[in-house]
């Protein structure tokens, strides 16, 4: 029997409907994404590669663009002040090497702007990330400002932000955490400074990460954690140390009055003071701001003589701060 030309058509479209769905829920179980691919741009100051700046980069990529941009820098020193907007989403920065491809600006707080005004910490960063899902690995953030109070490496607004095997070079305020209700996570990194040199509102994890104190500070921490958000800094597995005297340094102090603030199975160096936080000269900070350990070890490590608005979790409280719960449900890992 000879099906009419109508029914031809018609059986035909059925089935390429059917493979049309087949493959793209093929691509949704894969991972695959079937509207863009991961495009790189190169930077190399030699000329190498597509742009001599990292910024020229930045700009290059797509608004909004709905796929991952990877941009691959070549070793040097960038001296750039760069901005990353918002429109910038999922951008990828890879360097050749953590310790010679090197991104850094030299603003500071009291220095002056063309209007002859203080830039202030806000105003002092060598790079500020506004764009959802950027990543980094293999790159050094610095402010090479020197000791000259507030002066910011990197200012980060991204949610779910992820640094790998990345170097934060700085003295006071190195590392500004800024966005509020953000998610960022830290993997094998190395974080140094002074005074504060982590710090912000939002919602970090580090593993694995070294935490180097530098003589002439005194604080590693400062959050400034939402009242309405559970978890602020979460630091598991990570290794305090530095050059800075014995006692010299608190773990942290609020900078907000419900900063929160936990370290688990880390390493202390001796700059730990024994007490082990401060409340920031403010009475009230002590209700309010919540501090805790979890199996500590290193010389710094002395619970029993930890303040007593600080806490020891339980085995059962330390379960809790696992990067599920800590992002509510975005894991960086997988």
């Amino acid at each position: 029997m000879i099906k009419n030309k109508k029914g031809i058509q018609k059986n035909k479209r059925a089935k390429l409907g059917l493979k049309c769905l087949t493959i793209a829920l093929v691509a949704l179980l894969s991972g695959t994404n079937i509207y863009g691919q991961d495009k790189k741009i190169i930077v190399a100051q030699d000329g190498s590669g597509d742009y001599k700046t990292v910024q020229e980069a930045i700009n290059a990529v797509p608004d909004f663009r709905n796929a991952t941009t990877v941009i691959l820098i070549k070793n040097g020193t960038y001296k750039e002040k760069l901005n990353l907007s918002a429109s910038k989403k999922m951008v990828k920065l890879i360097g050749e090497n953590p310790e010679k491809t090197v991104l850094t600006y030299d603003d500071y707080a009291q220095k002056k702007n063309s209007f002859e005004e203080a830039m202030g910490t806000s105003g002092s960063s060598s790079f500020y990330i506004y764009g959802d899902g950027f990543a980094a690995e293999n790159i050094t953030f610095a402010n090479s400002s020197g000791p000259v109070g507030q002066a910011v490496a990197v200012w980060i607004a991204s949610d779910q932000a992820v640094f790998k095997n990345c170097r934060f070079l700085g003295f006071q305020d190195t590392l500004y955490t800024y966005g509020r209700g953000s998610r960022q996570y830290y993997k094998n990194c190395y974080i140094e400074g002074t005074t504060d040199f982590i710090f912000g509102s939002s919602t970090a994890m580090f593993e694995n990460c070294i935490l180097f104190c530098k003589k002439g500070g005194s604080y590693l921490t400062a959050a400034s954690t939402p009242d309405t958000t559970k978890y602020g800094y979460v630091f598991k597995n990570c290794k305090i140390t530095g050059d800075a005297p014995e006692n010299s340094f608190a773990l942290g102090r609020p900078w907000r009055p419900y900063a929160k603030t936990v370290f688990i199975n880390c390493e202390l160096g001796n700059m730990i003071k024994p007490a082990g936080w401060d409340h920031w000269g403010k009475e009230s900070n002590k209700q309010t701001a919540y501090y805790a350990e979890y199996k500590n070890t290193g010389p710094g490590y002395k619970p029993d003589k930890r303040t007593d608005w600080s806490q020891q979790l339980s085995d059962d409280e330390a379960k809790t701060y696992n990067i599920t719960q800590v992002f509510r449900g975005w894991n960086p890992v997988q």
